[in-house]
Formats: C-alpha cells, sequence, structure tokens
C-alpha cells in the first residue's frame, strides 16, 4: 500500500477548476507573466515531521494492524524520537543554503499526544522548547502545514477520540476522507489547524497523509479553502496531495475554486504538485535514497534537471524520518549532495516557500494587465512577491505606484540581475520586477 500516489499518468481531478489562463483573464499575447524574478522556483516538501514524536516508531504498528501482512519490519529497533539537536543542524544548514520549503507539524502524532497541550514520554518544557524551535527558526523560511490531525487514525472532532474500529475506512491515510463533502472535509482540516494555532504556529496550507483525499480532490481542495480562512483568514489556501514524476506531465500548481475576485474578500486553494518520490531515505527505515536520481554527478541528468530546463516549480519531497534515517542522517546527506549540485549547475533558481508559490500562481491567473503607450495597469484581487512581468517596447524608466505608494524601479543590465524593484530591457520588450499589491497598481515608463 502506497502512504501517497505517485502519479507516472496524471489523473488529477479538474472537475472544479479551469487550467487553461485564457479562459481565466485573457491578456494580450505580447503581455507575459513570467516566474519570479524571471528564475525557476524551487521548494522542499517535508513530510511526517512533528514535535519530538519520529512518526514512522509509532506509526508502522497502527498500519499493520490495518494490514497484518504489510509492515513486516522490527519498528521498535527505529529511534522514538527525532530530536531537536537534529532539526537545529538541519535548519542552520538549509538557512545556509537558502533553503526554504514546508515543514509539517502533525498536531496528535500517530495519537500519542497533543501538541498544544503535553506528549507522553517528555516533560511539557521539552514539548515548548521544541516548539520555540519551529515557531521562530523553522517559520522564517518554512511553511508550517498540519497533516491531518494524527497521520494514522481517524480521529472523531466532537470527543478527540480515534474511531473504535482499526481499518482502512477510519485511517486518515486511506479510505474515510474518499466521499466527504468539502464541509465535512473542512470541519476535520479546522480541527487540525486549530491544534497548531493554539500552539503558537501559522499555517496557509495542509499535506495529506497517505492517500488522503486523492479520489476527491475538489472537496479536498474547497475544504482548506474553508479551514484556513476559518482559522487564520487566509485568503490563498493551499495543499499537498499529488506527486507527479512523468517528464511528460506537467507540474505547476493548479488553482481552484477562486471566488470573489472583484472584491475585497477574494480567496482560492491552490495544489501544490511535488516533482519527486522521495529517493532520499525510506521513511520506515529500510530503503536508503539515491542523490542520482534527483540530479547525477555529471549535472547533466536527473528528475531535477527536467523539471529545472522546463521552467516549471521543481518541489522535491520527502519523509522527515528518513532524513534522520534511523539516526545515521543518511537522508540528510543526500539531500545535502543534491542541494550542492543543483547550486553548482544552476544560477537562476529562486527557493521560496509553497505559499510564496501559491501567491504568485493565484495572480498569475488572475491579475488583469493593460498597456497603453508606455504605462502599464494591473488590477490584482492576490497580492505576491516580486510578480515578474514583460511588456512590449523598451521603457526609458518605470515607476511603480500603487495608492500613495511611489518607487522608482532600478535599471539592471540583464534579466539575470533582476530582483525586487528593478527592470531591464530585453530585446525589444522590457521586464520589470515588483512586489504585486491586491487592488489596482500601475508601472509609468
Amino acid at each position: 500500500m502506497h502512504r501517497r500516489a505517485f502519479v507516472k499518468n496524471s489523473t488529477l481531478s479538474t472537475a472544479a477548476m479551469l487550467t487553461s489562463r485564457g479562459l481565466r483573464n485573457p491578456i494580450a499575447d505580447e503581455i507575459q507573466i513570467l516566474n519570479p524574478q524571471n528564475r525557476v522556483p524551487v521548494s522542499f516538501i517535508i513530510d511526517d515531521s512533528t514535535a519530538l514524536v519520529n512518526l514512522a516508531y509509532y506509526g508502522i504498528p497502527q498500519f499493520k494492524e490495518v494490514f497484518p501482512d504489510q509492515y513486516l519490519q522490527n519498528w521498535k529497533k527505529l529511534p522514538r524520537e527525532i530530536p531537536d539537536s537534529f532539526v537545529l543542524e538541519f535548519i542552520e544548514w538549509c538557512d545556509n543554503q537558502g533553503v526554504k520549503g514546508k515543514y509539517s507539524m502533525v498536531p496528535y502524532p500517530a495519537c500519542t499526544g497533543w501538541l498544544h497541550r503535553f506528549i507522553p514520554g517528555w516533560t511539557k518544557k521539552e514539548l515548548e522548547a521544541s516548539l520555540k524551535i519551529v515557531r521562530e527558526l523553522v517559520q522564517p523560511n518554512w511553511d508550517i502545514h498540519s497533516e491531518m490531525i494524527s497521520h494514522t487514525r481517524v480521529i472523531n472532532t466532537k470527543t478527540g477520540m480515534p474511531f473504535p474500529e482499526p481499518s482502512a475506512n477510519f485511517m486518515e491515510n486511506w479510505e474515510w476522507s474518499q466521499a466527504k463533502s468539502a464541509d465535512e472535509l473542512g470541519e476535520y482540516i479546522a480541527y487540525s489547524l486549530q491544534i497548531l494555532k493554539d500552539a503558537g504556529l501559522h499555517c496557509d496550507g495542509v499535506t495529506t497523509p497517505g492517500g488522503f483525499g486523492n479520489r476527491n480532490i475538489p472537496n479536498l481542495a474547497r475544504g482548506t479553502q474553508f479551514a484556513v480562512k476559518e482559522v487564520y483568514g487566509g485568503k490563498v489556501a493551499h495543499f499537498f496531495r499529488e506527486v507527479v514524476t512523468d517528464k511528460n506531465q506537467s507540474v505547476q500548481p493548479q488553482v481552484f475554486h477562486a471566488e470573489g475576485l472583484d472584491g475585497e474578500q477574494a480567496s482560492c486553494s491552490v495544489h501544490i504538485i511535488g516533482c519527486t518520490g522521495d529517493w532520499f531515505g525510506g521513511w520506515d527505515g529500510l530503503t536508503p535514497g539515491d542523490a542520482d536520481r534527483f540530479i547525477t554527478p555529471d549535472l547533466k541528468e536527473g528528475r531535477m534537471v527536467e523539471v529545472i530546463e522546463s521552467g516549471e516549480p521543481a518541489i522535491m519531497v520527502c519523509h522527515w524520518p528518513g532524513i534522520y534515517y534511523n539516526g545515521d542522517k543518511l537522508g540528510f546527506n543526500i539531500f545535502k549532495t543534491v542541494v550542492q549540485r543543483l547550486h553548482e549547475k544552476y544560477d537562476h533558481l529562486i527557493w521560496m516557500k509553497l505559499s510564496a508559490i501559491s501567491s504568485y500562481w493565484a495572480a498569475k491567473e488572475f491579475t488583469k494587465i493593460a498597456v497603453s503607450g508606455s504605462q502599464v495597469d494591473l488590477v490584482a484581487p492576490f497580492d505576491c512577491e516580486d510578480f515578474t512581468l514583460q511588456v512590449p517596447g523598451p521603457l526609458t524608466k518605470a515607476v511603480f505606484k500603487a495608492g500613495a505608494k511611489t518607487i522608482v524601479l532600478n535599471r539592471v543590465p540583464s534579466k539575470k540581475s533582476l530582483q525586487k524593484n528593478s527592470w531591464t530591457i530585453d530585446g525589444s520588450n522590457t521586464i520589470l520586477c515588483f512586489d504585486l499589491p491586491r487592488g489596482s497598481s500601475r508601472i509609468e515608463g
């Protein structure tokens, strides 16, 4: 039983979305919205992480109870804890490399205890110290996600107790979510988010454990949108559900359920798609990883090379127990190798949190743009950072105006030099990069 669907032939539902930008918001052919800073977004998704608890140690016996002919390894040999010292080591290295991504905080990890209250086996002081690391050191560069509630048994949100039946029908990883309405999924997701909010964490999105909602994506998208808005007030919710490893399939984010685009309460839900399998170290401590599947030593091949060369967001996927990998950090060392190879080969990557990628794609889909001579007018229902736009004609200057704000953009010599609040001439076109606010704004040339 796969814990997550690694899609080779895309079966992602499009029932509740429009897949063509032309259908959403037509703009003139000569206007192009480029990637942020004209770079390729990259990110790193960490699943099965939480405070202190090694989810594999506590989760495997629960999975085995449902599928007794599987999960046959001696799970008692796994470390029961992934220590904060490792979290600090990992985050420090990532910060030094500029790495950004998503870090799950399972609220009730494998039914051991609650992040906002206590976890048996660890003191309240130890739990609070672990949460403080996430709040202060992880959150700046990583989105925090709930991964539903327990990642194992489905929880009755009226009682806070697991449903008594240990079957696929009452496990978060499998059947329970497949026929639920958007309201039912939204209630469940909101319950998980409220625990993290009570623990002092902020979330703009969620991660699905295993197969949660894989046959119910439109309702999962809508439920996530409801829950994020209800608990945190977020207007652009996002969720990580699928991984696509077929080079013939797109991995661009998918925008669902956009509404209120002409008013003050615009909102939508964005499906973030990973592009790699977990090739760092198996979540169950059984399968060593392989850096070459991401990018080979000669820097010429690998899944990350395929996606980066396509220009779409290249988002790697791992499981936290596999990064720690039985305490010997095998997955972490493979990740270091992959990042070092990527940075050696490419000088046009931009590491982004999933929330930033989601906001960018929502703005890309729905911002209205009109060019008249040397003036560019924009009306955006969603804001984002580093909005990068190519317009026809060489400008002689670029002044950004939004309400009372006026910023003179800095001219740079080439596309590779673009950064926030800058512009450049590229042939017969002008490329501009600036933070896009919600509402009306203008570039004057």
